[in-house]
């Protein structure tokens, strides 16, 4: 056992503890809100009863009548009493459309009652009622215009943000994010208000597994967690911290940087894997890096099957400034690799970065291909390849742990890199390699930038997988 275990075990349960304390604080605070928000409403509820006087604005439409009851207007009632007889119908209508906003406040006060009156003199005003709604409809239209623009402003500031360069460790959790989420409900469901028996054990080890975490680190953190702890009750929390803990542990040892031996020169390094786990990419990343370390770097295009690969492969030359060894498409790559290898010694290059084809793990005559690549590059340097890298993706599950299997058999793997953690990968299976094979794990990708493939911490990763939401210290 490392003697930081102890030291991450506490940190990472305070992390762990922290963050479950200052989520509940806010249901906490809202409640508290939502209680007084009532007692706030029962006063509120007297304001109804102003909206009542409220319907004294209708008579506010009183005084503007009154220009009506002008002598003007009596002088006029003769010939006005004409048109009244045609307008009967008309002045029935309006006593129907007025009635019902009169009953609402004829409850409060009975005097309005005598508001069929006016209606008869508001004949003329038909022309003023009509438009006051026109009027109203149009108010409300302008006032959204307004508010509408700010949206696609607040909206362009929201994407501003995801703009912004998340920090590793949040893109780390974020890649992670389906192993630890998958995990702390999990384990949430089973240890809450429970007490530790054989039942939640099993539960706690089969949520475990399915992780990809492996059977034997499953029963490796079941038992750290019953340790102590049976029959009595114990918090999800101490269990994620404990499983955290117990991973950082297996990982620790396997985490070493990829560096460059000074005394070869070049560097051999050769990256096999299947297809589609990212190894050209890969490659590409790296000579960045070197590059940017001030190494001399040269790449060779053996993935002779693929006129994308080698395409590739020359982007990723002209951006950190490596010459690219290529050949025609279908060439041997084992003379490729030969060549490569001879011109970067002339060259005096620090490293030389050979890609090979994808091939399946279980196809004998690629596998022979790969030993033969091997086997020829040994003719200039009997120490090389210096470094084999197997690069998994993260979304395979355990046929990756096959993978290592036979590329270590074949080629003889000397250590891993673990690609597309990016959010859909069960990353649990990285855990299960190093507790069966040991193998050092030099770096992991989250992404497709060159920033985003970086060397890998165990301790960084057990508390992503933990699922706390802030790094934790060794």
């Amino acid at each position: 056992m490392s003697d930081k275990k102890p030291g991450f075990f506490k940190r990472l349960l305070g992390s762990l503890m922290g963050s479950k304390e200052e989520a509940p604080t806010e249901p906490e605070e809202k409640q508290k809100k939502e209680a007084k928000a009532p007692s706030a409403k029962k006063p509120a509820a007297k304001k109804p009863a102003a909206p009542k006087p409220a319907a004294k604005k209708p008579a506010a439409r009183k005084p503007a009548a009154k220009p009506a009851k002008q002598p003007p207007a009596k002088a006029e009632a003769k010939p006005a009493a004409k048109p009244a007889k045609t307008k009967a119908a008309p002045t029935a209508k309006l006593k129907v459309a007025p009635k019902p906003a009169v009953k609402k406040p004829a409850a409060d006060k009975p005097a309005v009652a005598e508001t069929p009156e006016p209606p008869k003199k508001k004949r003329r005003g038909l022309a003023d009622i009509i438009p006051f709604p026109a009027k109203d409809e149009a108010a409300p239209e302008p006032a959204p215009e307004p508010e509408t623009p700010p949206e696609p402003e607040l909206a362009e500031e929201v994407a501003a943000e995801p703009s912004k360069k998340k920090g590793w460790f949040s893109r780390l959790r974020d890649g992670l994010s389906k192993t630890s989420n998958a995990l702390t409900e999990n384990i949430t469901t089973i240890f809450t208000k429970r007490k530790l028996d054989d039942e939640t054990l099993q539960e706690l080890e089969d949520a475990l597994i399915q992780a990809d975490l492996g059977v034997d680190m499953a029963v490796q953190i079941t038992g750290e967690v019953a340790r102590g702890r049976y029959n009595k009750e114990i918090s999800p929390e101490e269990v994620r911290a404990i499983l955290g803990a117990e991973v950082a542990g297996v990982l620790e040892p396997t985490a070493q940087p990829l560096v460059l031996d000074a005394t070869k020169t070049p560097h051999v390094i050769l990256v096999v894997g299947v297809n589609g786990t990212g190894k050209t990419t890969t490659i590409g990343k790296l000579a960045h890096q070197f590059a940017q370390e001030k190494k001399k770097v040269v790449l060779a295009a053996g993935d002779t099957f693929r006129a994308a690969a080698i395409d590739q492969l020359k982007i990723w030359g002209e951006r950190s400034g490596a010459p690219v060894i290529a050949g025609n498409i279908g060439a041997d790559a084992a003379g490729l690799a030969y060549d490569a290898l001879e011109q970067a010694q002339q060259l005096g290059a620090d490293a030389l970065l050979i890609d090979t084809a994808g091939r399946l793990q279980n196809k004998a005559d690629l596998m022979d291909e790969l030993a033969k690549i091997v086997r020829v590059v040994k003719k200039l340097d009997e120490s090389a390849p210096h470094s084999v890298l197997l690069v998994l993706d993260a979304t395979t599950g355990q046929n990756a742990m096959r993978q290592v299997e036979v590329f270590q058999e074949i080629a003889g793997v000397t250590g891993l890199v673990m690609t597309k953690l990016d959010g859909t990968a069960r990353g649990g299976i990285l855990v299960a390699i190093a507790k069966q094979f040991t193998l050092p794990v030099h770096a992991i990708g989250v992404g497709e930038s060159v920033d985003d493939l970086q060397p890998f911490d165990a301790y960084e990763f057990a508390a992503a997988i933990a699922g706390a939401h802030e790094m934790v210290d060794a």
